[in-house]
């Protein structure tokens, strides 16, 4: 695989195909634990290192898994990470700890995790998987931690502890405020694609001095006609 291929596995989750605020999944952490900037970053964190680890151990262990039986082994593999890092997070920080609460062991069943091992790990050799995982755990926190910055501000009036507004708006670390932001981003993030999607791609042959008189048909024909 070439380098850029390994840019995209990479840079796919982080904004096109972004877990949260494109493919709609891992809603009930998003908006449990978005009501602080220091508890989305926490839980990003958590669900980053279980996707990178547990996509490279289901990628490394994918000609080995019977297929009856690839969904509860998945499951086996994800618990036994998310045991290590709720250990982890329990000596280390148990402020964060308990703020995460249930949501933390509930990694063993996002969607997110489990799909991807599904979709891509199971499918696809350790390194793109490795990069899949990274990718879409930093697009997760990415998405988390714009939610937690602006349910705190607008909140609470305080980012990470420090002051800045001396207006405080509760409703938004409440349910419905963290629904509104949440619909709010993912209307700019669909926006965003919608506008990248539009932009037209050059054709390889532009420029070429024979591209009227080439006897053979040019890339958008090829790729036409195969889709």
């Amino acid at each position: 695989m070439e380098k850029k291929s390994y840019l995209h596995e990479f840079s796919k989750g982080i904004v096109k195909e972004n877990p949260v605020l494109c493919l709609i999944l891992g809603t009930c952490p998003t908006l449990a634990v978005t009501t602080s900037a220091v508890n989305a970053i926490g839980m990003g964190i958590a669900a980053t290192a279980v996707l990178v680890c547990s996509n490279a151990v289901i990628s490394a262990l994918r000609r080995f898994i019977p297929d009856k039986v690839r969904i509860p082994a998945f499951i086996t593999i994800i618990a036994g990470f998310v045991t290590v890092v709720q250990m982890v997070v329990r000596a280390f920080s148990p402020a964060l700890n308990d703020a995460l609460g249930i949501y933390l062991p509930l990694i063993v069943v996002n969607c997110i995790i489990l799909g991807r091992a599904e979709m891509y790990a199971s499918k696809h050799p350790v390194l793109p998987s490795i990069l899949d995982g990274l990718g879409m755990g930093v697009g997760f926190t990415a998405a988390l931690l714009l939610m937690g910055i602006i349910r705190e501000l607008l909140g609470s009036g305080s980012v990470f502890g420090i002051e800045l507004l001396p207006v405080k708006i509760l409703i938004f670390i409440l349910p419905p405020g963290g629904f509104f932001v949440f619909g709010m981003l993912i209307l700019i993030a669909n926006r965003l694609n919608a506008r990248a999607g539009k932009r037209v791609k050059s054709s390889p042959c532009d420029g070429c001095l024979m591209s009227e008189k080439c006897s053979q048909r040019s890339c958008e024909e090829v790729s036409g006609n195969v889709d």
